[in-house]
């Protein structure tokens, strides 16, 4: 006597718009083990181990206020320097790691992909949690280097936007897992995309306001600043600083402007890989 009942069905074939979403729950303890996976073969073989994650931030942080505070003088909105520069880093790095590191999963991942059943959106989940450690690690570092300058004396106030945190930072993961997703699928096919993604970033960077406040940018480049201004890692940036330095251009037309952006890219990006997802072993 044969028993039909099964908990799901694998098939080459199916609906674009079925996620699998039930498929990912019940294998979230691979979700767990992929991010333990992430830290450790990460660090495995380093010196100082999981101290760069405080390292990258404090070095970039120095570089900065020397370069982009005191070389070029660019205005920091009367905060002080290293606490704007690192405000911005922190905020950045999550976001730039998501999209880094997610826009490779197919290749990647190749080998599992290509031998092992599950569910594959489980992999770029795991890289948005894993950086999500990091990006609380770095978080500390920060709270440290605000918490000296509030007993120094600097001037700068928290408000209470800073509620708003939690949000801004599923909007970070949401928006580097949507981005990611979307370029990973294409790279494919294109792998010259692979080359193009870490130069890109680092340009879009310096298009977002993490070495300068968007009131500079409005101010010295007012037919260019939109650029700056559209892009949706700069109200993410902003709010970031208004919420725990009391400085920065917030509004909630702005925030409601990157949520809407986010959830489209995450939706198209979450589609596009449920379609590569089903054959993308006969082209990487």
């Amino acid at each position: 006597m044969h028993n039909d009942e099964h908990d799901w069905v694998i098939e080459s074939k199916g609906s674009l718009f079925d996620l699998k979403l039930n498929e990912v729950w019940a294998y979230r303890d691979l979700l767990v083990l992929l991010v333990r996976r992430d830290f450790v073969s990460f660090y495995k073989q380093t010196i100082l181990g999981p101290l760069w994650f405080f390292i990258q931030p404090l070095f970039t942080t120095v570089i900065f206020t020397f370069i982009f505070g005191n070389l070029a003088g660019i205005s920091t909105d009367g905060l002080p320097k290293p606490l704007f520069y690192m405000a911005g880093i922190t905020a950045w790095n999550y976001f730039a790691d998501c999209l880094n590191k997610t826009s490779t999963v197919f290749r990647d991942n190749a080998g599992i992909f290509g031998k092992v059943y599950f569910p594959r959106l489980i992999v770029p989940l795991s890289i948005v949690a894993s950086n999500l450690i990091r990006f609380g690690v770095q978080m500390i570092l920060f709270l440290i280097l605000l918490g000296f300058y509030y007993f120094s004396g600097a001037k700068f106030h928290p408000t209470s936007i800073i509620i708003l945190f939690p949000f801004i930072v599923i909007l970070m993961a949401l928006l580097g897992l949507g981005a990611g997703m979307i370029i990973s699928a294409m790279t494919t096919k294109y792998r010259d995309l692979t080359f193009l993604v870490g130069f890109g970033v680092q340009l879009l960077m310096y298009a977002t306001t993490v070495i300068y406040p968007l009131s500079t940018a409005l101010d010295k480049y007012p037919k260019y600043a939109w650029i700056i201004e559209y892009n949706p890692m700069t109200p993410i940036i902003e709010t970031f600083r208004y919420g725990f330095l009391g400085e920065g251009s917030f509004s909630w037309g702005s925030l409601g402007y990157v949520t809407f952006v986010t959830l489209v890219l995450l939706t198209f990006g979450i589609l596009i890989f449920n379609k590569v997802e089903r054959n993308f072993v006969d082209t990487v």
